[in-house]
């Protein structure tokens, strides 16, 4: 199979989310109306709990099976439209037609007659919504490779897909009013055909608006009969690879068990209201079973997966997940306690903690499955959106059988008397209890088996670089260089001069002995990492982490740099002082002006308590391009004026300074970075292209102090061209460049003091991994 057919990378354009969100609408409207037309199946044709049982399981599992078909061949679909277009139309088109013939039923027919008719129709209608589904949910899995912008993408369709559940439930109502229908079965029947034409649209607009390309050309395995009939063999391969991945089948198990035990006892709710909160009376009930649903809807619409999406942003999907269902087991007890008779409103109050179950459920199960997407591909060289879709939705769906299955099977165990006008008190007891315990006890279970979901952003970043590198895509992104730039200004090609031959023999334990004299013996000055594992740059800092890894570092050198003066690292320059170092202090400037504006403040109320030694004025952002040079120059402009007896600089790639005479001029010092790393170099040429750095900028630096503010070599990673992380080749340019700038009277600040994980959304593996000491604060070359 080809793994290359995804149609867009990164950020989604919001009219493609929100034509995915309209077919996820329609997607969740027609179960959600069978769930209220079925109310008619017990109440008016007879239907007992055995035969309502199987309306739901026969159909399901036959629906479960045949998506593992369709998800196959879905995957290898070649056509001019791609995988999923045709099918997610035609889909739909039955959908439309199934449904609307799968209500035409007539009490006179008799309960017999009633059942094989609903049961036959209904095949069809469920092999319409796999036809539609399978290839809907995948063309949603390759919408995007970014972590984040897969939650947006789900999150979006399930806020939209919600409003199913805001509408069905009004439906209730609708049928009970005599006015417009002489009973609720003959409304079933007339709206099951409008409800039918809508949701058919709906279906259909993924197809027409979400872009998709040619896959004429790749290499799929053949989809006529004959091929389809042996892909059972490589389905059953798929079945095995995919269930190997252990987080997919954490996902898949905590799925069934908090959507199927909800599914199981949902259709309670209406019961419930109806005998036990209104004793069977009709006066005043109508209302209530729609309320139940359509709050509980809204609240999951506007406030859960808002909240839901947020929290996967700041504390990652599975915590997100753990938290959520939490919530929503205090909601279920609260259901059980405010389901109180005569006071229906008072169970109201229980929707906000109840809804956080399925609200965040499908927002995060189905973002993560795309992150699990991408370790298949990895694993087997496939990309498998419909396969693996298939899978996940398969086990939604035979637990949704098996729960119809058991909704039945409870209501006879309970003595749920169909077409009763009231239920024994026994009998609302037992179902109050299935109502809630069946989903208390699959959420607990879900919690635990997804306690050690281990699949985080990082994971997800470092797998999307190793695809990408293996599809010849792969390009390292830094923050703060720009690979080639210095081979692009000497064209002379005076760069490969020198080779270190002193350190190019030396073994493993003669580098790290060396490296160890150097560090011990102190160096100028280190770039200072603050952030512990499972933080990033925005969170805030605190004075305990700080100073534990000051005095880690204390001993090593003279002169510590930091990069902001806010969210807690205005602390670091008062700790470094207490510790006996000097401070090169950075104000972190940005294109946010009110951030500069704290920034700048706090930089020069902390140069005049005596803190600052060397005060920066933003760090490379002028490679990040996010505001001119202009505007640079006045901020640099107003820190001097402010601090006469303070030498004040700009940080940034060394090439950044050319042809920018007058920043050089409001300079006190120039502060540059080199990094041969970035430039592609091997590292027994490292000295050379340091030196060429060096007079680079000295023909430009107007008679300034040159200070090399950031160098280093990342001890894993990525390549960039000839230049290769690893232990040995850190070892050797710390040891070569400290001997470097030694040597030419330099003061240097070597990058980094500690690993940083955080990096790895911008610079992948490779940015994890320039630190002296590791993330666990242990030296790593010892």
């Amino acid at each position: 199979m080809s793994n290359t057919t995804s149609t867009s990378i990164g950020k989604v354009p919001m009219g493609q989310k929100i034509a995915f969100g309209l077919g996820m609408l329609a997607n969740q409207m027609f179960p959600a109306m069978i769930g209220i037309f079925t109310v008619v199946l017990v109440e008016k044709l007879g239907f007992s709990g055995l035969l309502l049982g199987l309306t739901y399981f026969i159909p399901k599992f036959y629906d479960a099976l045949f998506d593992l078909i369709m998800g196959y061949v879905s995957d290898n679909t070649k056509s001019k439209w791609g995988r999923r277009k045709q099918y997610i139309l035609a889909g739909a088109i039955i959908l439309g037609i199934s449904f609307a013939l799968m209500w035409q039923l007539y009490a006179e027919n008799g309960v017999t007659y009633n059942f094989w008719y609903f049961l036959l129709i209904s095949l069809i209608f469920y092999s319409g919504l796999t036809i539609f589904s399978i290839p809907y949910v995948a063309m949603g899995y390759e919408m995007s490779d970014d972590f984040h912008e897969r939650t947006n993408i789900m999150a979006t369709s399930q806020l939209i897909g919600q409003l199913a559940w805001v509408v069905a439930p009004w439906f209730w109502v609708i049928m009970a009013d005599q006015t417009l229908f002489p009973s609720s079965e003959v409304a079933v029947r007339t709206l099951a055909v409008y409800v039918a034409i809508g949701c058919a649209i709906l279906a259909a607009i993924p197809s027409f608006f979400i872009p998709s390309k040619s896959t004429l050309n790749e290499n799929y395995s053949p989809i006529d009969l004959k091929g389809i009939l042996g892909s059972f063999g490589e389905i059953k391969e798929g079945l095995k690879a995919s269930i190997e991945i252990k987080p997919f089948r954490k996902i898949c198990i905590a799925t069934f068990l908090i959507f199927n035990a909800f599914q199981t006892t949902a259709g309670f709710s209406y019961f419930i209201i109806k005998y036990y909160l209104f004793k069977g009376n009709e006066n005043g009930f109508g209302l209530w079973p729609t309320l139940f649903g359509c709050v509980g809807a809204i609240i999951t619409t506007v406030a859960v997966i808002p909240i839901v999406a947020k929290m996967s942003k700041t504390m990652g999907k599975k915590k997100a997940f753990l938290l959520s269902q939490g919530i929503s087991v205090i909601g279920y007890i609260l259901l059980y306690v405010l389901f109180v008779p005569g006071k229906p409103y008072l169970f109201l109050f229980a929707l906000p903690f109840f809804s956080f179950g399925i609200g965040s459920l499908f927002t995060l199960m189905m973002s993560m499955t795309s992150d699990v997407i991408d370790i298949d591909e990895l694993n087997t060289g496939k990309r498998r959106e419909g396969s693996l879709g298939a899978i996940y939705w398969w086990m939604v769906k035979f637990g949704t059988a098996v729960a119809g299955l058991l909704s039945g099977l409870i209501l006879s165990l309970v003595a749920f008397q169909s077409n009763a006008a009231t239920q024994t008190d026994e009998s609302m007891f037992w179902l109050r209890i299935f109502f809630v315990g069946i989903p208390i006890l699959g959420t607990l279970t879900a919690i635990w088996v997804m306690k050690d979901y281990d699949i985080d952003e990082a994971k997800a970043r470092e797998v999307r670089v190793l695809l990408d590198k293996r599809k010849g895509k792969e390009k390292v992104q830094s923050s703060a260089y720009l690979s080639g730039k210095l081979v692009s200004l000497l064209k002379n090609g005076s760069i490969i001069t020198t080779i270190d031959n002193e350190l190019s023999t030396k073994n493993e334990t003669e580098l790290k002995t060396l490296y160890s004299e150097i560090l011990n013996n102190g160096l100028h000055g280190l770039c200072f990492s603050p952030y512990v594992e499972n933080q990033k740059a925005g969170d805030v800092l605190t004075s305990d982490q700080i100073k534990r890894r000051l005095d880690i570092i204390t001993k090593h050198t003279n002169w510590i740099r930091s990069f902001s003066c806010t969210e807690g690292n205005e602390l670091i320059p008062e700790i470094a002082h207490q510790n006996g170092l000097k401070t090169v202090v950075g104000a972190w400037i940005s294109n946010d002006k009110t951030r500069n504006e704290k920034e700048i403040e706090t930089l020069i109320n902390l140069a005049k308590s005596g803190l600052v030694d060397i005060a920066v004025v933003g760090n490379e952002v002028l490679h990040r391009n996010e505001i001119s040079e202009q505007e640079l120059i006045a901020y640099i402009k107003r820190v001097k004026e402010a601090l006469p007896n303070t030498q004040v600089g700009y940080v940034d790639a060394y090439y950044q300074f050319l042809d920018r005479p007058n920043l050089i001029a409001s300079c006190d010092l120039i502060l540059v970075n080199f990094y041969p790393f970035w430039e592609g170099a091997n590292i027994d040429y490292t000295n050379s292209y340091l030196q060429n750095m060096l007079e680079v900028t000295k023909n430009i630096a107007q008679g300034k102090k040159i200070i090399i503010s950031e160098t280093g070599w990342p001890s894993k990673g990525e390549t960039v061209e000839e230049a290769i992380p690893s232990e040995i080749n850190a070892m050797k340019y710390f040891i070569a460049s400290q001997k470097w700038a030694k040597n030419n009277n330099i003061e240097l600040f070597h990058f980094s003091s500690f690993d940083e994980s955080w990096k790895i959304t911008q610079e992948g593996t490779v940015g994890t991994a320039w630190g002296i000491w590791d993330k666990n604060e242990k030296l790593k070359f010892n």
